[in-house]
């Protein structure tokens, strides 16, 4: 059974509707948000999805890091092709952040007069990521708002044990724009999307990334290499990954940099020699790689406060 068969058993008022819905968003290249998940979630229901894109995102599964606006006047292009073109008779607006990028939606809004606009305010992300600025906020609040048919409620909508998942508001919001696209009034697509809601709530706890496996992966290297390789370059290459992307998981799981990472275990790992070798601090310092005692001494007292003679002397265990 298909996807889409699934839902229509579930759900006896879904119609075939090839009027398209129109989605202005970001780009969330996961698909489990923006405007990639917005077209699975209106092609799924039956609807043929045309799309608005305002801000590109780099992002993965934990979290975004970086955002790129399209400029005010490409949104207000590709709008305007869209709404001369197919005339679409439901938007639903999503992640908007720049005054300009809301003035242009509101202009063609009051222009083309949709007869519903459903609005999902991105301002968080499901992570609590600050998303858009007060001044956005407040331009959407002003000039936006009073243009909506419904605007959705995550914490009224949706269950307070599902909130954390990535895109389920997008999908609520995605849902309840096809079932009034299909002729149901508000409390019917409502409830139609709840209803939705719960097959995607199964769905989307497999959208995992490999952070963890990754992070075990990195700190292995680390043991195998910290005396010869102390390059978070070095460690991203050998895992295949972005440095960004070894950094965005390191700190999601330890709260450290990976270069910090690196020292601590470093750091560590000298104090064993220090503490139970007769090896003198040059050897050492050679046998982790350093080009000089210097160097190596210079490494040590900024992370442990003390020359490593002294720590040697003193048998300092700091935490």
């Amino acid at each position: 059974m298909t996807a889409v068969t699934c839902i229509k058993s579930q759900s006896p008022l879904l119609k075939t509707n090839t009027i398209p819905i129109l989605t202005i968003t970001g780009a969330d290249p996961t698909g489990a948000s923006g405007v990639q998940a917005d077209v699975n979630t209106m092609t799924t229901l039956g609807c043929h999805a045309v799309t608005a894109v305002t801000s590109i995102t780099v992002q993965t599964t934990l979290g975004i890091q970086e955002f790129y606006d399209v400029p005010a006047h490409i949104v207000k292009e590709q709008i305007e092709a869209v709404m001369n073109d197919m005339q679409p008779q439901v938007v639903k607006v999503g992640l908007l952040r720049t005054v300009e990028i809301v003035d242009v939606v509101v202009a063609i809004l009051h222009r083309y007069q949709p007869r519903h606009v459903v609005y999902d305010p991105v301002v968080c992300s499901s992570r609590g990521e600050l998303l858009i600025s007060d001044e956005v906020v407040n331009a959407i609040n002003e000039k936006l708002l009073p243009l909506c048919t419904l605007i959705i409620d995550r914490k009224k909508y949706i269950s307070r044990n599902t909130l954390h998942i990535h895109g389920l508001s997008n999908a609520f919001a995605s849902a309840v724009a096809v079932f009034l696209n299909q002729g149901m009034d508000a409390d019917e697509a409502l409830l139609e999307a709840k209803n939705y809601i719960i097959s995607f709530v199964g769905r989307s706890q497999g959208l995992i990334g490999r952070s963890s496996e990754l992070y075990n992966l990195f700190l292995d290297a680390v043991s195998a290499h910290c005396a010869s390789n102390s390059d978070v370059a070095f460690y991203a290459e050998r895992l295949n990954v972005s440095p960004r992307y070894l950094a965005q998981v390191c700190r999601r799981i330890a709260g450290k940099s990976p270069k910090n990472i690196i020292d601590d275990y470093l750091i560590r790992q000298i104090e064993i020699q220090l503490r139970t070798t007769n090896r003198t601090i040059q050897e050492i310092a050679y046998a982790f790689g350093f080009s000089s005692q210097a160097h190596f001494t210079k490494f040590f007292k900024a992370h442990r406060a003390v020359t490593p003679s002294v720590f040697r002397k003193t048998k300092v265990f700091p935490c």
